[in-house]
């Protein structure tokens, strides 16, 4: 199997593996694997862009309350008053 690439892109992507200490073929494979979501990992998945958009987003609650039930009960009681 064959694939044709643009040439300044491949330039571009065999200097920054040189940087990460990786080879080219790992780089694309690795971005192949992410892209149609395979892993070689299954026990370690990276967080969904989705979800990393997400981070932050809300109200901030207190950090011993690491599920949020709290500020949730605090909230269903202020709605239900």
């Amino acid at each position: 199997m064959e694939v044709s690439i643009n040439s300044q892109l491949y330039q571009q992507a065999s200097t920054y593996a040189q940087q990460q200490g990786l080879n080219i073929t790992s780089v694309i494979e690795n971005f192949l694997m992410r892209f149609v979501g395979a892993s070689k990992n299954a026990t370690e998945q990276a967080v969904p862009d989705v979800v990393q958009s997400l981070l932050g987003a809300g109200e901030k609650v207190a950090d011993d309350d690491l599920n949020a039930r709290e500020a949730y009960y605090e909230y269903l009681e202020e709605k239900y008053k």
